[in-house]
């Protein structure tokens, strides 16, 4: 299993919390690329809630991780 940004941005509107098997619904019906759904499905589903996509891959950036100083703009 492995994410990138552009994958992992196709889930960044799945509707969280979600389980996998809901999540793996989204990422087919948008119309992901297949390495999404196969990520996806390699997680080891124990039926927990993901909350969100750092929950899938805890490697996602968020806005902290870019020095972006929104103010300035």
């Amino acid at each position: 299993m492995y994410w990138t940004l552009e994958l992992a941005s196709y889930l960044e509107d799945a509707p969280w919390p979600a389980h996998k098997d809901e999540l793996i619904d989204f990422a087919m019906r948008t119309g992901a690329p297949l390495e999404v759904v196969e990520n996806l499905q390699e997680i080891e589903d124990e039926g927990e809630v993901y909350e969100t996509i750092e929950d899938i891959w805890p490697d996602y950036p968020t806005k902290e991780d870019f020095f972006f100083n929104e103010d300035e703009y």
